[in-house]
């Protein structure tokens, strides 16, 4: 029974031992069947290969030249955009200045007011009481601009800081040009106010009309100013 044993192992043994030789032999025959790369194929993969990492090293180079070159065209839009809103506003504030030269003709809502003289009233010793003159008219404007009129005319004459109002009798000049009776002021800005602040209680209008000026107030959607001939 022990000589039978010895020989069950050693037919393991040799069983193990064949199985491994045949799996050393089938691999050394996959190995030498497997095409042999020649020294001109090495020399091209070699050679492609160079060219593959020369090729990203210059992709790398101009990813990063272009990323350079976005942040300095975002940085020149922002320099453009600062300077864009730079010239929005010198042309918001050159157009505000030509409206208020009278340079531009300009058109709107606002407020008509008209000052007329008073009725003749023969036990009146001094006629200039009812007559208009060139105060009542300083304070119908003056009132109209501190209340954001955008530009005003004196029988459709416009007013400039420049403009300048003298009184003659019955007769009104306005930057040289005489004005007879009724004297029309016309003004572009927002009428509720306009005639509110006019109609102040004590205000511009209870003060003209003490002193004999027919005053007449009316709001009106479009007003058109011309600019000034010459101007």
């Amino acid at each position: 029974m022990k000589v039978r044993g010895n020989h069950v192992i050693l037919s393991l043994v040799s069983l193990v031992l064949g199985f491994i030789l045949a799996f050393s032999y089938h691999l050394t025959k996959m190995e030498n069947e497997k095409p042999k790369m020649t020294d001109k194929q090495y020399e091209q993969t070699l050679a492609l290969r160079n060219q593959l990492i020369e090729q990203e090293k210059t992709n790398r180079e101009l990813q990063k030249e272009l990323n350079q070159k976005q942040e300095k065209v975002q940085k020149n839009e922002k320099e453009l955009a600062k300077e864009a809103q730079v010239f929005s506003n010198l042309a918001e504030d050159t157009e505000k200045y030509r409206l208020f030269l009278g340079k531009v003709k300009v058109k709107g809502k606002g407020v008509k007011v008209t000052l007329s003289d008073g009725a003749y009233d023969p036990e009146e010793e001094n006629v200039n009481n009812y007559l208009v003159h060139e105060h009542h008219i300083f304070k119908v404007i003056n009132e109209l601009y501190i209340s954001g009129a955008a530009a005003i005319a004196i029988n459709g004459q416009r007013l400039t800081s420049h403009s300048y109002i003298l009184c003659n009798g019955p007769v009104i000049t306005v930057d040289g040009v005489q004005n007879p009776a009724p004297f029309v002021i016309t003004a572009i800005g927002d009428p509720d106010v306009l005639s509110s602040s006019l109609n102040l209680t004590g205000g511009v209008k209870d003060q003209l009309v003490n002193d004999n000026i027919v005053f007449k107030l009316e709001k009106e959607d479009n007003i058109v100013l011309n600019p000034i001939l010459g101007g």
